[in-house]
C-alpha cells in the first residue's frame, strides 16, 4: 500500500514527524484573523491564510502547522465577533509557536501573514528570538505580496478604486475560495466618514493639508461596516484564482530558496553546494 505524503503537521503520527526531520523540512507558521471584512465576506479571514499555506506546502513539498486564527486589531474591537489577541498575547503566541520548532533543532520557519497588523509585532518578537537564539526567522505579508503588474492586469485603472479592508484582494480569494459562504448581495463600496471634519487615511489618520496626521481612530468611525476602503463589486472568483495561483507560487519559491539558507547566518547562501564565507 502506497502512503500518501503529508503536508500538514495536524495530519501527521509523530513517528511520521520524525521521521521527515532528517530532510531538514521547511515549517510553515500561518497566521491570520477573526475580524469584520464587511457586510458580504466571513470574518474568519484565517480560512484563507491556512487555505493558501496549505497550497504552498504541497507546491513546496514543505510541511504546514495548525493556523493560528487571532491576531492584533484593537481598532476593530467595536464591532462584534472578533477576536483580538492584546500585544503582549499575540508575542508570546509567536514565540511559543517559533521555539517549539527552535527547541528541536528545526530552523528553517517561514511565517505566512494573513494579517497586515500583526507585522510590527511579528517583527518586534522575531528580531528578540534572533538575538536570543540566533535564528533568523522570515515572515510573507501575503495580500501585500501580489505585484503591481498583476494588480494592473486584474483591475487596470480601477486598482485604487478596489483595493482596501472589505474590498481587494479578499473578496476575490473569498470567491475563489469558499464561494458558498460570501453574502454578495449585502456588497456595496467603502464609503469612508470624517474625522475632526477632516478625511480619514484609514484607521490611524486623517489628512490635513494632504498630508497624514496620526490619530486612534476605530473601524466603525471610518466606515459603519468596518470598510477601510476598496469595492468589492470589483472583485471575481477568477481574479482570486490569478490572485492564489501567484502566492501559492511566490511562496514556494521562496520556500525552495530557503532550503538553501543557513538561518544562522545572514552570508550562509548555498547555491552550489558551497557556503559562502562569512
Amino acid at each position: 500500500m502506497t502512503r500518501i505524503r503529508k503536508h500538514a503537521l495536524k495530519d501527521m503520527t509523530f513517528a511520521e514527524f520524525r521521521e521527515r526531520l532528517s530532510d531538514k523540512p521547511v515549517i510553515l507558521l500561518p497566521f491570520g484573523s477573526q475580524e469584520e471584512q464587511g457586510p458580504h465576506a466571513p470574518m474568519g479571514d484565517f480560512m484563507l491564510t491556512e487555505a493558501v499555506a496549505g497550497q504552498v506546502a504541497e507546491a513546496a513539498d514543505a510541511i504546514v502547522a495548525p493556523t493560528i486564527p487571532f491576531g492584533y486589531a484593537d481598532f476593530f474591537k467595536t464591532i462584534a465577533g472578533g477576536i483580538q489577541l492584546r500585544p503582549s498575547t499575540f508575542s508570546a503566541v509567536v514565540e511559543d509557536t517559533v521555539t517549539a520548532f527552535l527547541d528541536h533543532g528545526i530552523e528553517h520557519i517561514l511565517i505566512l501573514n494573513g494579517h497586515t497588523s500583526n507585522a510590527p509585532l511579528f517583527d518586534q518578537t522575531l528580531r528578540r528570538i534572533r538575538t536570543e537564539r540566533g535564528v533568523s526567522i522570515p515572515f510573507v505579508n501575503l495580500w501585500q505580496s501580489i505585484p503591481d503588474a498583476l494588480w494592473k492586469e486584474l483591475h487596470g485603472s480601477s486598482v485604487a478604486a478596489a483595493r482596501g479592508h472589505g474590498g481587494e484582494p479578499l473578496t476575490s480569494i473569498y470567491l475563489h475560495l469558499c464561494p458558498e459562504l460570501m453574502r454578495m448581495d449585502l456588497a456595496r463600496p467603502s464609503m469612508r466618514a470624517k474625522a475632526f471634519g477632516l478625511p480619514t487615511g484609514g484607521v490611524n489618520n486623517v489628512q490635513f493639508e494632504g498630508m497624514p496626521v496620526h490619530v486612534q481612530l476605530n473601524c466603525h468611525e471610518v466606515n459603519a461596516d468596518g470598510m477601510l476602503g476598496g469595492d468589492p463589486l470589483l472583485a471575481s472568483a477568477e481574479k482570486g484564482a490569478r490572485m492564489v495561483e501567484y502566492l501559492v507560487g511566490f511562496c514556494a519559491r521562496f520556500v525552495a530558496h530557503m532550503r538553501s539558507c543557513d538561518m544562522r547566518s545572514v552570508a550562509g547562501f548555498i547555491p552550489d553546494g558551497t557556503k559562502e564565507a562569512s
